[in-house]
This record gives structure tokens, C-alpha cells and sequence, in this order.
């Protein structure tokens, strides 16, 4: 689609946001659950669609790695439309008071949450990303953009297809969603910065880094997902075994599976035997410094490995000789994704807490559990790293942005501007006066 044709479409969607997002929350919430049954009911539909895009894959030879992310089977849609319920019932973003303030009296300020508008949604492989942020969208009263890569299609098409079924009945309809099919439309999606207000690209790091480099558009997202664990002298080994498995077994192919693992000196020798048994039922391939080596039978790691996210049953591993040198490392090399530290001692849990500067950091726990839906959000749409607007998961939270209301009887500036003072009285961050709006 050319980019004028595009535009039209996109302009077009604009009224369907601003429908969507002024409807009641319980209208949005049914929508929500609507949208849940018929993914329930149609999913052989689904199923058939995905499975032909899975076939064309290993054709074409699709890396491992994203064929996993491909598939769409029962387990998958179980837990998409859990999220979806789970959003449906989570508190309403759009009006949500964030600071009342009395300037005088009868003059009335607040600051209050509105959707964004527009969000643009690129992704490779994974069907359920579609329907996450298609969710998230709803709830928060935004307008969606969607181009799915290629590889899943037939699959995206058959989803957004039921999504819209199970819209036709509310007054909002699917207006609010626009689904780009061509792989063309990804170039003038980047250029369309005086349309689309915020870019969600999920995928690859050559992918994503592709797309922040080649857009006007801010772009919440990230790169890398460099993550790693520290095990601390003073440690229990038998939980730091099974976290540290956890982090690297349960599913390597995503952002938040453990990269890096730095073991202090004093128990490497305890630890590392311990851990190389551990993983040997999933065929880990352990890289590990010159220290390493000389405990464990393992590859030898270059500095490269460390910058590396290999997201497979690889895993880089190096000896520190104290927190300092691991928390340097994490500084150095890491992409500020997710960083676990495994300690007994809590001072020096929450010296790592606060001193490792990452989207999620994790104490005597799997990296795994970044991740929105664990995190009670419903779903998300990704993971930020950068600092400003929303890091980490990003649920409903990083779908809102607010704007000043401010409500006065006949108020000018002119007495103030002649000395009259201000009253500035904070108030209580309970409901709107101003927002107004049905429950």
C-alpha cells in the first residue's frame, strides 16, 4: 500500500480511536472478553492458519529460534486469553487521577491519564504479540497499527479476522485497528511520524536496532537482552542451581533467559560442578573464562561471548573475585535488561538492587520473570530499557500519557500577575471532579 493510501487509512482509524476511547471502561471490558471467546472458539481456525505458516518456515529454512516463537498452539492461545481476561479486569487507565491541586479558590487542577492515540506495533514471528497489544490497546483506549513479519501471515490474518467478528456487535466496531499485510508497508510505517505517536517494534536486535534508526517516531522498546546472574560468596547453592537453571532452561529462545553467569572466586569450585550436572539433561553449552576451565570441562569464552545473546542453550560464564568486579561487568557489558544476584546476605542484595541500573533486578530469583503478564499487568507489549516514559514490562501503564485540566469560575491572570497570591493547595488524588466520563 502506497504511502498517501496508507495515511487515508490510518486518519480514517483516528475517529474509531477516539470513539473507543471515550466509550465507558465496562463497554471496553466486555469488548475485551468478547474478543477472548471467540479466540477460544475459533481456534482450530487459528491453528490451521498457523500451522501452514509453520510448514513454509522450515521450508525456508526460518532460524530455530523464531520457529519457536512462531508456533501457536493450545498452550499459547490458553495463555493469551488468560492475559486478555486478566487485562479486562485490571483498574481503568484512561482518567486515572495523578495530582490535584487547589491554585485558588474555585480554581481546580488536575492531572489526569489519557491514551497516547496511536500506537504503531512491529513484530516478527510471534502471533501472540498481535493479540497482546491488540488487548492492551483496547483497555487503554489507543488505536493500533499492526505489521506481523511475513513468516506468520496466514496466522495474523486469521487472528485479526476473529478479533474483528468479535467486534462487529459494539458500537466501537474494530474501526480503532489497522493490519498492514505487505512487507513494503514497514518503510512508509517509519516515516509516518505525523501520524503514528509511539512505535513498538518486537523481534530480533538487528531488527529492532533497524527500526530505531530509521524513525522520526519514539520507540519503546529494546535491542538486547543481555541479562545475567551473580552468584555471591555467601550463597545457598542448592537455590542458586535452580534458579540459575530456570533462567537458561525454561525457554532460552526470549529476552529475559539468562546470557551470563559471574560466579565470586571463593565458590566456583563448589558451584560450578554442581550447575554443569544440573544442566546436562538440556546439552547447555558452557563457554567459560581461563578460571572456568580450570574447574569444569567447558568451550573457552572470548570477550565477544559476553556481549552476546544467544538465546539457545548457551550460556557464557566468568569468575570475579567480588561484587565490585561483577557489578562492574554487568555495567560494562550488559544491555540493562534484567540482572539477577544470588546472596544470602541482604545488605548486599539490596546494594545490587539499587547500584545495578536495569530495567528489572532480581534477588534470589529466575530472570524469567520479567515479564508482564507475571508481573500481574495482563500482558505487555514489550520490555523497555531506555529511561524516559516506561521501562521494564510494559502493560497499560506505558499506553497512557496525561494532560492538565483545569477548571476555574470566570478566573484571570491579571490579579495574580498584580500580586494576588496562589493558594496551591494539594488535594487528595481520589476521583476526577473534572474528567467526568461513566463508570
Amino acid at each position: 500500500m502506497d504511502k498517501a493510501n496508507f495515511k487515508a487509512q490510518v486518519y480514517a482509524m483516528q475517529s474509531g480511536q477516539r470513539r473507543l476511547a471515550t466509550l465507558p471502561p465496562a463497554k471496553r471490558n466486555a469488548m475485551l472478553l468478547a474478543i477472548s471467546g471467540a479466540l477460544k472458539e475459533n481456534s482450530q481456525r487459528i491453528f490451521k492458519a498457523n500451522q501452514s505458516d509453520m510448514e513454509r518456515s522450515k521450508k525456508a529454512n526460518l532460524a530455530l529460534v523464531l520457529q519457536k516463537r512462531l508456533l501457536f498452539d493450545e498452550t499459547k492461545l490458553g495463555d493469551a486469553c488468560e492475559g486478555i481476561e486478566q487485562v479486562a479486569a485490571l483498574r481503568d487507565p484512561i482518567g486515572e487521577v495523578q495530582e490535584r491541586r487547589l491554585l485558588d479558590e474555585g480554581l481546580l487542577l488536575e492531572r489526569v491519564t489519557v491514551p497516547i492515540g496511536v500506537i504503531g506495533m512491529i513484530f516478527e514471528s510471534r502471533p501472540d504479540a498481535l493479540i497482546q497489544i491488540i488487548a492492551l490497546s483496547l483497555k487503554s483506549g489507543n488505536g493500533i497499527v499492526l505489521k506481523g513479519g511475513s513468516e506468520a501471515l496466514e496466522t495474523n490474518i486469521e487472528l485479526v479476522a476473529v478479533i474483528r467478528e468479535a467486534l462487529e456487535p459494539f458500537s466501537a466496531g474494530s474501526d480503532w485497528i489497522v493490519h498492514m499485510e505487505s512487507r513494503e508497508d514497514v518503510a512508509t510505517i517509519l516515516k509516518l511520524d505525523d501520524v503514528i505517536d509511539l512505535l513498538i517494534p518486537r523481534g530480533s536486535n538487528e531488527f529492532v536496532r533497524y527500526i530505531m534508526d530509521n524513525t522520526k517516531i519514539p520507540v519503546l522498546g529494546h535491542a538486547d537482552g543481555l541479562c545475567a546472574i551473580y552468584v555471591d560468596h555467601e550463597y545457598d547453592a542448592d537455590l542458586a542451581v535452580k534458579v540459575t537453571v530456570d533462567a537458561k532452561c525454561q525457554y532460552p529462545a526470549v529476552c529475559n533467559a539468562v546470557e551470563t553467569l559471574l560466579v565470586h572466586s571463593s565458590v566456583a569450585q563448589e558451584f560450578l560442578p554442581k550447575l554443569q550436572e544440573a544442566l546436562k539433561p538440556w546439552n547447555v553449552l558452557l563457554k567459560g573464562d581461563e578460571r572456568v576451565q580450570k574447574i569444569i570441562e567447558c568451550a573457552a569464552a572470548s570477550e565477544e561471548d559476553f556481549k552476546t545473546e544467544f538465546l539457545d542453550y548457551i550460556m557464557a560464564i566468568k569468575v570475579v573475585d567480588s561484587y565490585e568486579e561483577a557489578v562492574e561487568h554487568i555495567t560494562k557489558y550488559g544491555s540493562h535488561h534484567t540482572d539477577a544476584i544470588i546472596t544470602s546476605n541482604k545488605s548486599t542484595a539490596q546494594r545490587f538492587l539499587r547500584e545495578v541500573d536495569s530495567a528489572d533486578v532480581f534477588w534470589n530469583c529466575s530472570t524469567r520473570f520479567a515479564d508482564g503478564f507475571r508481573y500481574g499487568l495482563g500482558a505487555e507489549v514489550g520490555i523497555g530499557t531506555q529511561r524516559i516514559h516506561a521501562r521494564g514490562p510494559v502493560g497499560l501503564n506505558g499506553l497512557v500519557t496525561s494532560k492538565w485540566l483545569l477548571g476555574g469560575q470566570g478566573h484571570i491572570v491579571a490579579p495574580y500577575a498584580e500580586g494576588r497570591p496562589f493558594k496551591h493547595i494539594d488535594l487528595d488524588n481520589d476521583k476526577s471532579e473534572l474528567y467526568g466520563g461513566e463508570e
